[in-house]
């Protein structure tokens, strides 16, 4: 019963250890020890004159740990591990192993990784960091990601040919991996992270669609977690209209950072009809909750309608972003290529401490 309760694993905090093999040779063995919170022996660690003898067989008082934990708590720091320590060790692993073995298997969720060089910077995607911020609400149908990403290339994304390989690339990996899972695989929601210059992220997005059933992650920096959180502070997007709407339609994001105008207007000269979509305090880690990106979803939508119908459709819609990685994502899920205006999106470019124009969508 200790076994099932506990998985198998070590309940020690933070170990959660796989104990019924070896973990160098990987043939399966009996690694734990079952461990006394009130100890059996009258001279052991934590020994209660009461209940250390009703307890002695009692589920309530045994934990599973593996051999370095069970020194720990017995020989090594017997003082820091008091009863309330170890019971609370316990009920929390426990807690997580009964909620995780109550999912259903229509939470399953094929997990996608989706990764690019950013400057100089490779993306640190991890399926098992993942896999932890899924849950309660899914968890994933296997047990590996499916990796869209072209970590390893040399090209820099201050170069024509970073965003022609890129886009190739990814358009490849989807067509082989992606593509054949929609609507004919047993599990049809997909759990998305990624982590590459904005222009990509909405190339997937656009890939991915909203007519598949999708849950987008954020990378926050504190605490640093694909967890969403759950802020529920007053919080709500507004679009700007410029006054002259009958130049060329740009649209800036300044979610994550501010993008005046003046770093716009020399690509265009004066004739161009500047929108901005935009909150109270723009900056890098404001996305904390889902309900937050479906209010951008929802504002996104609203900007793409509203200009089309004031510049008409027969216009380009020149899209500037500073935006989290999840609100790109989204972006290219609400875009409908035979709705919507064709976009050409720009990126910022610290090698030549301005933005450039990269791809372009329909």
């Amino acid at each position: 019963m200790l076994w099932g309760k506990a998985a198998g694993r070590c309940q020690y905090e933070g170990c959660n250890e796989l104990l019924d093999l070896d973990l160098v040779t990987k043939s399966a063995m009996n690694a734990s020890y079952i461990a006394h919170i009130y100890g059996d022996q009258p001279l052991g660690p934590r020994y209660h004159d009461e209940y250390s003898v009703k307890l002695a067989k009692d589920l309530s008082n045994l934990m599973l740990l593996c051999d370095r934990h069970h020194r720990k708590i017995d020989r090594e720091e017997v003082a820091a591990h008091p009863v309330e320590r170890l019971l609370g060790m316990k009920q929390k692993h426990e807690q997580r192993i009964e909620l995780l073995t109550s999912l259903t298997p229509e939470m399953q969720s094929h997990v996608i990784l989706y990764g690019a060089n950013i400057g100089v910077h490779g993306a640190p995607l991890c399926f098992q960091s993942a896999a932890q911020a899924m849950s309660p609400l899914r968890y994933p149908s296997s047990g590996r990601a499916i990796e869209l990403g072209l970590i390893n290339s040399l090209l820099e994304d201050h170069t024509p040919e970073y965003w022609t390989v890129q886009q190739d690339h990814l358009l490849q990996l989807f067509d082989r991996y992606i593509r054949p899972l929609i609507g004919t695989d047993k599990t049809q929601h997909f759990s998305i992270f990624g982590l590459a210059p904005m222009p990509m992220l909405i190339k997937l997005g656009t890939l991915i669609s909203d007519i598949s059933e999708a849950d987008v992650y954020q990378r926050h920096r504190e605490p640093a977690s694909w967890q969403w959180q759950e802020d529920e502070e007053e919080f709500e997007y507004r679009l700007i209209e410029p006054e002259n709407k009958s130049g060329i339609p740009v649209l800036k994001l300044s979610l994550s950072a501010t993008i005046t105008d003046e770093r716009i207007a020399p690509l265009f000269g004066e004739d161009c009809s500047i929108w901005e979509l935009t909150h109270a305090q723009p900056h890098n880690d404001f996305l904390r909750s889902p309900t937050q990106l479906k209010k951008f979803r929802v504002m996104m939508r609203k900007a793409f309608d509203r200009v089309k119908a004031y510049h008409g459709q027969h216009s380009v819609l020149h899209l500037f972003p500073a935006m989290p990685v999840s609100a790109a994502i989204e972006l290219g899920r609400v875009y409908m290529p035979k709705a919507d205006l064709p976009l050409v999106i720009y990126d910022q470019q610290n090698k030549y401490k301005a933005f450039i124009r990269t791809i372009q969508l329909n």
